[in-house]
């Protein structure tokens, strides 16, 4: 019999690190925040998550055998076969960094890697408003755009185990420039990089700026805010004709205030599809916040070992 019932979840972003104690109900035990500080070496990333992990370990009296596992969620690129984080763009001198092996060896337990929109849709099917729904997506719309699909339980996987990076759908083939080397990709247009820089060009400071003018009336915001909503209601659109989704779960930064805004899109854009039942999708608010990560990288361990069922019913 399985007694382990807590597993620990981090959550690396280029600026900040979370690591959290779960219980297998998704509740978090405890959690400590600590700055990335990515540029002073990956050796000391590794060192300072594992002093974090043995106080958390310690602070929620976690005994051998208790601890199902480390579950990592991590901005990408990474290679979840390998362990392997990397990405220098965001995480500087983070090129193939073996993440898994040193807190296996330290702790003795399964230790996972995924992408971090993989382990916060995770979350959200575990302990968040994903419960109960299969199949799965989530679109994270914050100062980038990115996503997941969880299909009976399970991380989507394309071919090699690769993440589908969902926030490059293309949406508006005449749209802006991307890093990605297309135009009109749904980043390039609804992100709040995106509508930061769109509001730039015509006087206002950033994203948050753009949304408030848009809200008084002005005429030029509502247009920058319309056509991020549209962009999220064509990729809306292809991922419900593409993977047909029991729920499209919409996440990230601009959601906390701006929910309602892009769901209203979504459903308007969906109101005339007539090659599936629409009353079968829902879209509904991220409910974990910024501790979806956390939260889906424990569930990732619990998974592995057997605690939690594959399947989402």
């Amino acid at each position: 019999m399985n007694t382990a019932t807590r597993a620990v979840g981090i959550d690396i972003g280029g600026t900040k690190m979370a690591v959290a104690s779960v219980d297998k109900e998704g509740r978090i035990l405890a959690r400590v925040t600590l700055a990335t500080e990515a540029g002073k070496g990956f050796a000391r990333a590794v060192d300072r998550l594992s002093q974090t992990i043995s106080e958390l370990l310690a602070q929620t009296r976690t005994l051998p055998g208790e601890l199902a596992g480390i579950g990592i969620g991590c901005a990408g690129p990474v290679d979840p076969l390998h362990g392997l984080i990397n990405n220098p763009y965001t995480l500087e001198g983070w090129d193939r960094c073996d993440i898994v092996a040193p807190l296996r060896e330290r702790f003795g337990v399964t230790v996972l890697l995924e992408n971090d929109a993989d382990a916060a849709a995770m979350g959200e099917c575990f302990a968040g408003t994903g419960r109960g729904f299969d199949p799965v997506v989530m679109l994270t719309l914050g100062t980038g755009v990115g996503g997941a699909a969880i299909v009976r339980g399970n991380i989507y996987r394309g071919v090699n185990g690769e993440h589908p990076e969902l926030g490059h759908l293309l949406v508006a083939p005449d749209g802006p420039a991307c890093y990605c080397g297309s135009r009109g990709c749904l980043e390039s247009l609804a992100s709040g990089t995106a509508i930061g820089a769109a509001g730039k060009e015509v006087g206002l400071a950033d994203a948050r700026e753009v949304f408030a003018a848009a809200a008084n009336g002005n005429d030029t915001a509502k247009g920058i805010v319309d056509c991020a909503c549209k962009a999220a209601a064509t990729a809306g659109w292809t991922l419900c004709h593409t993977l047909l989704p029991h729920r499209l779960i919409l996440g990230g930064g601009m959601m906390d205030d701006h929910f309602e805004l892009f769901a209203a899109a979504i459903h308007a854009r969906l109101q005339p599809a007539t090659q599936f039942t629409r009353a079968a999708v829902s879209v509904a608010r991220a409910a974990l916040g910024n501790d979806a990560g956390v939260v889906g990288a424990a569930a990732l361990a619990f998974q592995r070992v057997g605690v939690l069922s594959t399947s989402n019913p």
